[in-house]
This record gives structure tokens, sequence and C-alpha cells, in this order.
């Protein structure tokens, strides 16, 4: 048994058996790789960006029907001879697409195509590969951190559903009198991909920096900036849903006048199709139409959440929002020169990257909100 202390004793002498401080309830958990699977999942991140240009070119070059069966094993291989090719070709000419559109279409022309999506679909699995090397080797190796097993786990599972949801879609242009796949299949698809997109990059922004220091830079969190910026980013998932129907159903090609449509504030005919609701996804005018107004609303309320923001004590906060806002400028500009100059496919895949992007910034800002870079008095981090 110790001792009593002298009133005066130094506080950091150690004892004489030489023990050293017990460690907090923080540093009780397992802290795991974090930089390495930080590393993993910004691969995973990039690899996602790719394919969301990829499934975009994709859309664009009317490939995404080109292959008519879901066979997630053995579909792996692409035809390797000229019976093969035959054998695809035919089942894509069963389909109304061909029938209706490419009618006359030669064998290299649908080759063409064909390697588009079957790119598409390879990307998907390699994807796949990627998370299922990362997540089984971290977790054998006993090196994922303290709750962070059922996250990485949950990618996994919504990847799976992401390809089941693409060969949904892929199924409503099969059959029937579509020449393309139903918009707003293709809005779910594109919409899950940006869901997945967005978890990989909080995670990303979370491991970058210690569960200590996490937990101290969220005693100084900024709620209504936080709770504005979380409007903002379901603001914009909303909007990249309706860009997702515009491109579902090549809305984007009609009506190429601004900021009136036809000449009018509202398009003609924007209810002409029975029943009623069918125009909300299907009528190329009422739908673009929606995508103009969101994006104006956006605009307005981006602006609003940005001049909050400008009245955070803290520097980095407001930097990240200044980005947010410019991109916001940058991406509305492309949307107006999209339409004008008839969505060709340059231009359109620079848009859906500005997408990208913007909702990135937005995360980022809002992370900045919850978990505000520490600074000195003088502004310095």
């Amino acid at each position: 048994m110790s001792g009593n202390r002298k009133l005066f004793e130094e506080v950091g002498t150690q004892s004489s058996r030489g023990d050293k401080p017990a460690g907090g309830m923080i540093d009780a958990g397992k802290r795991g790789a974090r930089g390495a699977i930080r590393l993993w999942l910004m691969l995973l991140f990039a690899l996602v960006v790719v394919m969301i240009a990829v499934g975009g070119l994709t859309r664009l070059t009317d490939s995404g029907l080109s292959i008519t069966e879901w066979r997630p094993i053995t579909g792996a291989l692409p035809p390797m001879d000229a019976a093969a090719w035959e054998a695809e070709f035919e089942k894509y000419r069963a389909i109304p697409e061909y029938q209706l559109q490419n009618k006359g279409m030669s064998l290299a022309e649908f080759q063409f195509i064909y390697w588009w999506e079957w790119g598409h679909r390879q990307l998907g699995r390699f994807i796949g590969l990627v998370w299922a090397i990362g997540f089984f080797g971290f977790l054998i190796a006993r090196k994922i951190p303290t709750g962070w097993t059922p996250r990485l786990l949950g990618l996994g599972a919504l990847g799976g559903a992401q390809g089941a949801i693409g060969w949904w879609m892929v199924a409503s242009g099969l059959g029937g009198e579509m020449l393309d796949v139903a918009s707003y299949r293709l809005a779910t698809h594109l919409g899950l991909a940006f869901v997945i997109l967005g978890l990989i990059a909080w995670y990303v922004f979370q491991l970058g920096r210690e569960e200590r220091a996490l937990m101290q830079a969220r005693r100084s969190r900024e709620a209504r900036l936080f709770s504005m910026s979380t409007g903002l980013m379901h603001f914009a998932f909303l909007q990249i849903l309706l860009g997702a129907l515009v491109a579902g159903i090549d809305a984007g090609r009609t009506y190429n006048d601004w900021p009136l449509m036809a000449g009018a504030f509202l398009p003609p005919f924007p209810f002409d199709i029975e029943p009623v609701w069918r125009n909300f996804f299907e009528n190329a005018g009422l739908v673009q139409f929606m995508h103009r107004i969101a994006g104006y609303l956006l605009m307005a309320f981006g602006i609003v959440v940005w001049l909050r923001a400008r009245r955070s004590p803290n520097t980095d906060t407001r930097y990240r929002f200044n980005a947010v806002m410019a991109m916001m400028v940058l991406q509305m500009v492309l949307g107006i020169v999209t339409v004008l100059y008839m969505a060709p496919w340059q231009i359109a895949i620079v848009h859906q990257f500005g997408a990208v992007l913007l909702w990135v910034l937005i995360l980022r800002a809002r992370f900045a909100a919850q978990y505000p870079v520490f600074q000195s008095l003088k502004g310095s981090r």
C-alpha cells in the first residue's frame, strides 16, 4: 500500500511501480487501420465516380439495352466467336428498341453499343470485387475499428442492391413499346449511386480524423448551419433525381430556349398524357420544366445557406460553403448551356460530373458544420 502524498508533491511524478496513465473511454475501443481503410474507401469513391460517368455515357450512346439478359457470373465473358456474336445480336433484334428505332443496324454497330454496356457491367463487378477484397481482408486481419463493421458491410449490401436495381431498370425497356428504360427506374438507379457515393465520402471525412478529435469538434458544432446544410443536401438529391428523369426521356433535347420554353413560361401541353400522373415522368416538357424550377429554388436556398455560413466563426467552414456556392453557380450555367445546345453528350456528361462534384462539396461543408476544424483565436488551424 502506497503512503500518503506530500502536500506539494508534483502531480506528474510517476509511482515507483512505473505505471502508465490509463487511457480514457475514447481510447478503449479498437482503433483499427483507419488510414488504410480510408485509402480503400477513397479508391471505391473514385471507382463509383467513374461508374456514374460510364453509366451516363452508356445511356447517351443508347447502349443500355444491348445486353438483354442478367447473368451476374457467366455474363462476365463477352461473345468469343462469330456464332456467339450472332446469338447476342439476335436477342437484341427481338426487343422494341431495335424493331422501332435501330432496324437495319449492322453487326459492327451492335458490337459498339454492346461493348459499352458490357464495360459498364464489368466495372460494376470490379467495384464489387474491390469492396469484397478490402472488407474481408480488414475483417480477417481484425483491423476494422470498433463500430465500423456494419457501416462497411452496408456499403457492400447497397452495391449488391444497385446491381439488382440496374437489371430492374434494363428489364423495363425489353418489352412492350418502350424504346428506352423507364425514367423512374433510371432515377432510382442513379439515386442509389449518389447515396453510395455520399456514404463513402462521409466515411472518408470521418476516418480522416481520430474519434477523440471528432468528439471534441462536435462540442463546437453549428447546429443551425448543420440543419440548413442537411436541407440543402436533400434538395440537391431531389434535383439529381429530376435530372435523371430528364435524361431518361431525353427531355434535355426538347424546348432548347431559355429562360422561356417554346416562348412561354410553361411548355405547351404539359398534361396531355393519360393518366395525368404519367406526365410527371414521361412528358418531356413538364419533366424539363420541373428540373428547371427545382434548379432555381435550389439556387435560392443555396444562397440562403451560404449567407448563413458567412457568419460562421470558423474560417474553414466558410471556405467550404464558398466552394459550394461557386459550384452551384457553375452547375446552373452548365445546365443552361446543356439545354441551349440540345444536350450533346460532351456537355451532358460534364453537367452530370458537375452534379457529382456539387454533391460531394455539400457533404463536405455539412461535415464541417457538424465537426468544425479547430482554429486558434487568430483564425489559424
